[in-house]
């Protein structure tokens, strides 16, 4: 009996390794597709387990100094064993923010409850979620593609005797929750940016003058580096990625097209005619 436990452990300890790192599906991750949503939506609906102070001040380092945000990931990493929060109470916040702010535009372009309603919506479930889940799995595949270093190569047996060469060390997965987390983080600047500092800048930005396309191009384009700004910075924290600057190279094609932009075409009003009509 302990000969055939003996012989059963490393079946079981690769089996749970090939789990971990994304190859192989456990019986439970097979069987059970709820296993598979991130923790952060199954508890969504936990608004007792909660912790909104600590989701708060996240949000408030977020525009001070995120670097701060992304080292209480090494702790939560220790603690929990995985990177990415467990906590949804940053998305209901941000979610609370965009319907507040779905409000506001509402009353300056006179829009009925319905239709406050749709924006609002649209707001959270369009310009927050839908576009994070897309972005999240985009950065996903690149940071595992791109980022992760080559693994080491295992020195060949010896020719003088048999002997079973030194173990590969296994790096770390980036997981998928992270990268949403990732996301998160950096659209709150943005939403301070073209949600809230567009709305009182809106009377300049209507404008039908040159220096007003450049107040309203220059927010969008303040906005956008935030975010991709934002991006880097949380993937570079993860201490097992490399070439994270490559993260950087949007803001390339960002600045050029910002350039030619100026050239007459206003960002600003073109968005506001996309949602609003006018």
């Amino acid at each position: 009996m302990n000969r055939r436990r003996h012989h059963d452990l490393p079946a079981l300890s690769m089996s749970a390794y090939a789990a971990e790192a994304g190859g192989l599906p456990t019986p439970t991750s097979a069987t059970s597709s709820v296993s598979r949503i991130p923790i952060i939506f199954r508890r969504l609906h936990r608004f007792q387990q909660m912790d909104f102070e600590l989701a708060a001040w996240q949000l408030t380092y977020l525009c001070i100094a995120p670097r701060r945000v992304y080292r209480n990931v090494y702790f939560h990493k220790q603690t929990k064993n995985t990177w990415a929060r467990d906590d949804p109470a940053i998305l209901v916040l941000l979610s609370a923010c965009l319907g507040v702010s779905a409000i506001a535009w509402s009353l300056v372009y006179s829009l009925g409850i319905f239709e406050a309603l749709q924006l609002a919506i649209l707001m959270v479930l369009r310009d927050f979620l839908l576009s994070g889940i897309i972005i999240s799995t985009i950065l996903w595949q690149i940071s595992r593609t791109f980022l992760l270093p080559p693994v080491p190569v295992a020195p060949a047996p010896s020719l003088h005797g048999a002997r079973y060469p030194s173990p590969v060390p296994r790096h770390e997965t980036v997981e998928w929750g992270y990268t949403f987390d990732v996301h998160t983080n950096a659209f709150f600047p943005l939403y301070l940016t073209l949600y809230l500092a567009q709305l009182f800048l809106l009377p300049v930005i209507r404008r039908d003058n040159w220096v007003c396309l450049w107040v309203g191009n220059t927010l969008y384009l303040a906005g956008f580096a935030q975010y991709i700004y934002g991006t880097y910075l949380g993937l570079s924290a993860l201490p097992f990625l490399a070439r994270t600057t490559l993260l950087l190279a949007p803001l390339l094609p960002l600045g050029a097209a910002y350039v030619v932009s100026l050239l007459g075409f206003n960002v600003a009003r073109w968005v506001l005619t996309v949602y609003f009509g006018a």
